[in-house]
């Protein structure tokens, strides 16, 4: 895949290590002279010195035959404008971060695929790890999330059937036992200490769906 990827700060970084690591071909773009020259030191591929926004600059990148466009600066207003010079150069992914979530539905308009305020969602996963230190989130799937969560010693809902644990917008997809045992959840299946819940949510229900299951799946403070 060849990607053009605008901007140099931790996102653009980890991007560019993990699409090297995949065998793409990577464009970097930055107006930071200094950190164009230090990327060339880690990774192999192109850095580019200029304004994404510049339509030259695109050019140089070579977005004529670029597979996807990636803008992660925290300008939404760069973004936006590079990403759409990246449309009208007929890039076929166009994806971006978004800084400021009352922006988000200016990229939508644009056609880009966004990823909202990235702080509050690293935020966010930090304190479920906080508050939950068996959560082990498996995958993050269009429209929801994959995670493992525990019942702990001492919960309301040990010693329950499944029927009776209060559900809101989620499903469980398994049910791992101590002793290995695989479960596919029923209604009739007495929950264990130690069972660890393979959950899927819906991406705008996960708040409530760990509060909701860490009422049931943790003892009482």
């Amino acid at each position: 895949m060849y990607i053009v990827i605008v901007g140099l700060g931790g996102i653009g970084r980890s991007l560019i290590g993990q699409a090297v690591e995949h065998g793409s071909n990577v464009v970097v773009i930055d107006q930071d002279e200094m950190r164009c020259s230090d990327i060339l030191e880690h990774h192999d591929v192109l850095a580019i010195t200029g304004n994404a926004t510049d339509k030259s600059v695109l050019e140089e990148a070579g977005i004529d035959r670029a597979d996807a466009f990636v803008a992660t600066t925290s300008d939404d207003s760069v973004n936006l404008m590079a990403c759409w010079l990246a449309k009208k150069f007929r890039v076929p992914r166009v994806v971006a971060i978004v800084n400021q979530k009352t922006h988000s539905d200016f990229f939508k308009e644009v056609g880009v695929h966004i990823s909202e305020n990235p702080d509050e969602l690293v935020a966010s996963r930090l304190y479920y790890w906080a508050e939950n230190p068996h959560l082990q989130q498996l995958a993050q799937i269009p429209g929801g999330t994959i995670f493992e969560i525990v019942a702990e010693q001492g919960a309301p809902i040990v010693g329950h059937e499944i029927r009776e644990l209060k559900v809101k917008d989620f499903v469980f997809i398994a049910i791992r036992r101590a002793d290995a045992e695989l479960i596919i959840p029923s209604g009739n299946i007495t929950i264990h200490a130690g069972d660890i819940f393979t959950v899927f949510t819906k991406k705008e229900a996960e708040d409530d769906c760990l509060r909701l299951l860490n009422k049931q799946l943790k003892p009482s403070t």
